[in-house]
């Protein structure tokens, strides 16, 4: 895959990560496209369910782009003298939807609910959303068919995925087997959920410090527990290992 020297690849942790400023990411998606490409977002959480379950690599490997979404992989990554430039998925989110560039697009939502889709159009006045409802699905499913028939229908210049890892990866890759879609996918899981105030998001200092996760676990205990204390950590040992080979 090649970049303009704006953009550069840096492989880490068995995965080919695509390193930009924030201000060249936003110029890149936002960019016309006449065919599709997605982007997906590794983080610690991603990296480890990679490791253990191979049959999620091909919906990751044939992304456009692997932008790092973690600040914990970015200072890993910084020990190997490698720099992510870390790129918070909720982030990017905002700041494409805050961009005035973006109001000249037509942006599929898929995922979030009537409400909060609702509200996302209140915040942002002037854009052009669409509104894919994405029912309680799996892969095949013909639920997960017609989601699929009605993003490609909506014909939208930016798609916002939010479907939960690793669903949103699997459908992306599904639009780009089909070949009937256009434009830029996003896998952003949560992000939308954010701007809509359905979670909150950590103060800034605490995601400058690296402390998100430890943010989310305390906001969500019961669900969050065991992908930040039990499986998380498992990162620290896929590292050494990376590191002897």
């Amino acid at each position: 895959m090649s970049y303009r020297t704006d953009m550069t690849e840096m492989t880490f942790l068995s995965l080919d990560f695509a390193v930009a400023d924030h201000d060249v990411w936003r110029s890149r998606l936002l960019d016309g496209h006449d065919g599709f490409r997605y982007l997906v977002t590794p983080n610690v959480d991603h990296v480890v369910r990679l490791s253990r379950d191979p049959a999620i690599a091909p919906a990751y490997q044939a992304a456009t782009w692997r932008m790092c979404d973690s600040r914990i992989l970015e200072r890993l990554a910084k020990m190997r003298g490698m720099a992510l430039k870390t790129y918070p998925g909720a982030s990017l989110v905002r700041d494409l939807l805050e961009d005035p560039r973006s109001r000249d697009l037509t942006i599929a939502i898929v995922g979030p609910d009537t409400a909060h889709f609702d509200i996302l159009c209140q915040r942002f006045t002037g854009h052009r959303f669409i509104h894919v409802e994405a029912p309680f699905m799996a892969p095949g499913a013909p639920e997960w068919e017609a989601t699929l028939h009605a993003t490609e229908a909506a014909q939208a210049d930016l798609i916002l995925l939010c479907l939960s890892f690793p669903k949103q990866e699997y459908f992306a890759h599904d639009l780009q087997q089909r070949g009937h879609a256009r434009g830029t996918a996003l896998c952003v899981g949560a992000s939308i959920d954010f701007l809509t105030g359905h979670q909150a998001r950590a103060p800034e200092w605490v995601q400058r410090a690296g402390m998100e996760w430890a943010f989310r676990l305390l906001s969500n205990p019961r669900r969050l527990w065991k992908r930040y204390l039990i499986d998380g950590p498992k990162v620290f040992a896929l590292y050494l290992a990376d590191g002897r080979r």
